[in-house]
């Protein structure tokens, strides 16, 4: 089977180890890829998405899988052409992935199907953002991809100045309009679902850190860290997410006749009056995917190609039942900026843990140095929590780099 897996990152790192580990035999591309991916997949000469489909087309490609969400809203979006060419996508089509690229789409969405979630309003102006804000704490949300740093919470008038400077006089995230939501309180959970037409598969639930510092101190990230495990949450709190929540969603697809066919994130709280959605995201989360990832098993590429030509098999993958943590190497500077280069020491060093590559490149000398903000995903596996925590931690710890910046509580926080 020809496979061929859009995006760079370590989450897509993640998925082409996953594929290559299958029984089925596979042979893998990637686009646009990294020095450590092209290691298990080979690189194609595509440059945009018109060249991407004539690529898989010239190849006889079996199966395209998105990765990263931009593809999925980029020109006629990635699986609307996959299915024009006739290859099986897995990956949303355009108009369903607005579910992701508009959180003003989302909202609407949740809303007009009485899928729990906090009450907002859309604004166009700083002016009326500052109008919509009835009390603090609030979330502002661009409504547009920001690369998962277009959502803060604001404790007072001040940081929300701040953010809505950003977006409508900076531009920073480009045009767009931001949401004042509800602030909702509780226990955050990541639910990833596999979802094909009216059918859809549970997967093993995760926990992210989005802050840069421990104790969920300081500026958003993508990412720095996250845990994954069947036993996260209780089984009852798991049923009622899927009936109020996952299964509302699925059949709201249908009744709105968006197509569907891949991986569903869907962003939760746990609050006092139950389970409520916060987010969609049209793809595995990252580095939650880098997490969940190693507690699979069985042939996960048969499992995604008969997902993608409608086939849902629950059957081909199977999970684990214990616990995986997911630890962050961030480059220095990083969120605000990052910083390339560093040379990075200790890869080889590691036993028992695997190494997902984020940002990074091999130099003049073939050694690997940083190349972005997120720079590596260390991943530990253990039968408990703490087992995993320490593993994790103490492999991590073999891994250096100049300016390397690392939590020292994942796993830990919010277990206490």
């Amino acid at each position: 089977m020809k496979v061929l897996v859009v995006g760079k990152g370590g989450r897509e790192h993640a998925l082409i180890t996953a594929i290559a580990q299958s029984p089925t035999e596979t042979e893998i591309y990637s686009f646009p890829g990294s020095d450590a991916i092209f290691e298990l997949a080979r690189p194609t000469d595509a440059t945009d998405l018109p060249s991407l489909i004539a690529f898989m087309q010239r190849e006889n490609v079996d199966l395209c899988v998105a990765g990263e969400e931009s593809y999925l809203v980029t020109g006629d979006g990635l699986a609307n052409c996959c299915r024009e060419a006739g290859i099986p996508c897995w990956g949303p089509e355009k108009q369903s992935a607005q579910l992701e690229a508009s959180k003003e789409f989302a909202k609407n969405f949740m809303v007009k199907h009485s899928i729990p979630t906090g009450s907002a309003v859309a604004t166009s102006s700083p002016d009326e953002a500052r109008a919509a804000i009835t009390c603090y704490p609030v979330v502002l949300k661009f409504d547009g991809l920001a690369a998962g740093k277009g959502v803060v919470i604001c404790e007072d008038a001040a940081q929300a100045d701040v953010f809505l400077e950003e977006v409508f006089v900076q531009k920073r995230f480009g045009d767009g309009r931001v949401l004042v939501e509800e602030h909702l309180t509780g226990p955050e959970v990541s639910i990833f679902v596999s979802v094909v037409d009216d059918a859809y598969h549970i997967l093993t639930p995760a926990r992210d850190y989005k802050r840069i510092g421990d104790n969920d101190e300081g500026p958003n990230t993508g990412g720095m860290g996250a845990v994954a495990s069947m036993q996260l949450i209780d089984s009852s709190i798991l049923d009622t997410i899927e009936r109020t929540i996952v299964k509302p969603t699925v059949d709201a697809l249908q009744a709105d006749g968006l197509r569907y066919r891949g991986f569903l994130y869907f962003g939760l709280m746990l609050t006092p009056d139950g389970p409520k959605i916060i987010e969609y995201n049209c793809r595995f989360g990252d580095p939650e995917c880098q997490a969940v990832m190693p507690l699979i098993s069985g042939d996960f590429a048969q499992y995604v190609f008969e997902g993608a030509k409608g086939n849902l098999v629950p059957e081909l993958i199977k999970a684990d039942g214990g616990w995986s943590i997911c630890l962050i190497l961030a480059s220095a500077g990083y969120p605000a900026s990052s910083r390339s280069g560093d040379v990075i020491s200790g890869l080889d060093k590691v036993e028992g843990a695997r190494v997902y590559h984020a940002g990074t490149r091999r130099n003049g000398e073939g050694a690997f140095e940083s190349n972005g903000g997120r720079v590596l995903a260390v991943v530990a596996p253990g039968n408990d929590r703490i087992s995993a925590r320490d593993k994790v931690y103490a492999e991590a710890a073999k891994i250096d780099f100049p300016g390397a910046q690392r939590r020292s509580d994942i796993g830990t926080l919010h277990f206490q």
